[in-house]
């Protein structure tokens, strides 16, 4: 069976604070132009998407040195729902024998209301032993780091840890996937990208369980 893990693109939807806003637009009708078309404007972090080394590493590589079978991924789905909000993910959470770990928070639950920006985030030596395991990186949230808000504690770390750790060796991170619950404990992940030679790239996230 596969499964959509995938937010829509849509007018208006939950970016990362600051991030370019959404809009999907008529460009052209059948009533005036015998076609439908649709302008799109939106930023290369977009809803479901993967975030390149390049994205906050000044010499990491981009979307564009990756072969299409880097977006493919044997994934375990870690259970993080018993987090609150804006608590740590611990390293002793994270697996040793995949491609991928998708960390399953369930706070895709709360996606377009400010109560999604409190997201559960990997701790520091979370996101360090991912990357010493050789470990992409899914969340079914905003970011693997905390996203800054008005509720942010004084003990979180500064910055985004996380992804320094992971797209600095060289790891892939996937943000926003929804559905999680519909998959095994172990999937594949099937993640392709926009063609776009940069930092980053919606992505049609698909979970395909065993034996299908």
């Amino acid at each position: 069976m596969q499964i959509d893990l995938t937010q829509p693109i849509e007018t208006g939807m939950q970016t990362y604070p600051g991030d370019p806003p959404v809009a999907v637009h008529p460009h052209a009708t059948h009533a005036d132009d015998g076609a439908r078309v649709s302008s799109l404007e939106c930023g290369s972090h977009t809803g479901t998407h993967v975030d390149a080394p390049a994205h906050t590493e000044p010499d990491g590589r981009t979307l564009a040195a990756y072969p299409l079978e880097r977006f493919v991924f044997d994934a375990v789905r870690v259970d993080c729902r018993d987090l609150e909000a804006r608590e740590p993910i611990p390293a002793s959470r994270v697996p040793d024998d995949a491609d991928l770990a998708a960390f399953w928070t369930g706070w895709d639950a709360h996606w377009g209301t400010d109560r999604y920006l409190e997201h559960p985030y990997l701790s520091p030596a979370a996101a360090e032993t991912c990357a010493d395991r050789g470990l992409d990186v899914a969340v079914d949230a905003l970011n693997p780091d905390p996203t800054p808000t008005e509720g942010a504690g004084a003990d979180e770390p500064d910055g985004v840890p996380a992804h320094h750790a992971l797209l600095g060796d060289d790891r892939l991170i996937l943000e926003n996937l929804t559905g999680l619950e519909a998959v095994g404990e172990r999937f594949e992940l099937r993640a392709y990208p926009l063609a776009l030679a940069g930092d980053g790239a919606p992505v049609r996230a698909v979970g395909v369980r065993g034996g299908d």
